[in-house]
């Protein structure tokens, strides 16, 4: 992918910033195409010290702050990069006076929404500041993990009949809005995706392994789609070096996400680490 300095630009680009490693990716990705990014940390989130950007810590419910801070530096486009473990208890957030006809939709969405329905409320307050908010894909488009075997392994017959599983219980998890992966092991769906996230689900596949109460003899894949409802514009499927090593502890014969919407970080890492393990990771089609 070409790393060429964009056309000229009125505005600048911002990153609001979670934990993980992909916030410094795209900051890097943005520098190198010649932007300067203003990095918004969100406190008790954000992971990377951040020393060789322009930063600002400010609370994941501080709109008030963040959007004041994006008009006065000039921003005109926002990324949302990285995970956020804790959303924002209604009490913490701080409106703007645009906002305010909003609140009590921002309150009801927060007590019950689902982790898409919260991003598309982040997303609508955050363009009140006239920014518009884009995908890390496009900051990044490599990120995307591509159709096809992405490393040296290729999943055989009973790999791809958990693969077929895997995708249905996905998409239906997706539909009620509650995550994105699922286990199947011998073509049974063994393990969903909640709100322990995708490293606790494989975690648990692990304990049940140990504990016999899933097969000993039969591998297994682990499943990331896109909700189809999801927001394109943050959280999409990522898997990186931690869920490969999850994956093998767990006893896997590899991971499948939805190719051209899912992301593979430390691609390189990721992918040796599983060619070292015989484990197999795949892009597949929706």
């Amino acid at each position: 992918m070409s790393t060429a300095a964009p056309a000229s630009r009125a505005g600048r680009l911002a990153i609001i910033a979670g934990g993980g490693r992909l916030p410094v990716d795209v900051a890097e990705a943005a520098r190198a195409r010649g932007e300067d990014p203003l990095i918004i940390t969100l406190a008790g989130e954000a992971e990377a010290g951040w020393q060789a950007f322009e930063h600002v810590t400010l609370s994941i419910g501080d709109f008030k702050a963040i959007t004041a801070l994006l008009i006065r530096h000039g921003v005109d486009r926002v990324v949302l990069s990285g995970w956020v473990r804790r959303r924002p208890d209604w009490r913490q957030i701080r409106p703007t006076f645009k906002m305010l006809s909003r609140v009590p939709s921002v309150v009801r969405t927060l007590i019950s929404g689902g982790d898409d329905a919260v991003l598309k409320m982040a997303i609508a307050l955050i363009e009140t500041s006239g920014a518009r908010v884009i995908g890390v894909q496009e900051i990044v488009p490599a990120l995307l993990a591509e159709t096809g075997p992405l490393g040296l392994h290729r999943p055989d017959a009973a790999a791809l009949r958990d693969i077929a599983a895997g995708c249905d219980a996905a998409r239906a998890l997706g539909r009620l809005d509650i995550g994105q992966g699922a286990v199947a092991i011998g073509g049974r769906v063994v393990a969903l995706e909640g709100a322990e996230g995708t490293d606790g689900m494989l975690a648990r596949v692990e304990a049940l392994r140990r504990e016999g109460r899933i097969s000993q003899r039969r591998r297994g894949v682990l499943v990331k789609m896109c909700k189809p409802q999801q927001e394109l514009r943050a959280d999409l499927p990522s898997i990186g070096l931690s869920t490969v090593e999850l994956a093998q502890r767990a006893g896997l014969a590899g991971i499948a996400v939805e190719a051209g919407r899912s992301l593979l970080l430390d691609r390189a890492a990721a992918l040796a680490a599983a060619d070292a393990a015989g484990l197999f990771i795949m892009g597949i089609e929706r």
